[in-house]
């Protein structure tokens, strides 16, 4: 199994990217996807994932600025950022989860991780 993550870059504030994740040897649809970043001296935490059942969950901190979507024809998944800050900067992962629904934004729960994608927002 691989994910890989890209579509980080440097942005102003205010600013939009969009990140992908790239799976192989998985089906994205069988699977809870799932969004985590990790700034520098930070704990990784949950930023969004789309489920089994093809709805979507947010972490509070970016939910209506991030969009998390699906493309089961070319087995990826998206993380649209928009209204970025500074505060976001962070390296970003993707990963797959076989849990349940109720756990989708617990990082124990993922079995699989892509490498990462770094994400710099400027003021």
């Amino acid at each position: 199994v691989q994910l890989q993550a890209s579509g980080g870059g440097l942005v102003q504030a205010g600013d939009s990217l969009r990140l992908s994740c790239a799976a192989s040897g998985l089906t994205v649809s069988n699977f809870n996807m799932g969004w985590f970043r990790q700034a520098p001296g930070k704990e990784r935490e949950f930023v969004g994932a789309i489920g089994r059942n093809s709805m979507t969950y947010y972490a509070d901190s970016v939910r209506g600025r991030f969009t998390i979507s699906r493309t089961n024809a070319k087995n990826m998944v998206y993380l649209q950022m928009g209204s970025l800050k500074p505060e976001d900067t962070a390296t970003y992962y993707c990963a797959a989860s076989a849990g349940i629904i109720s756990t989708i934004s617990t990082m124990a729960t993922y079995n699989f991780w892509g490498q990462g994608t770094q994400v710099t927002v400027s003021s």
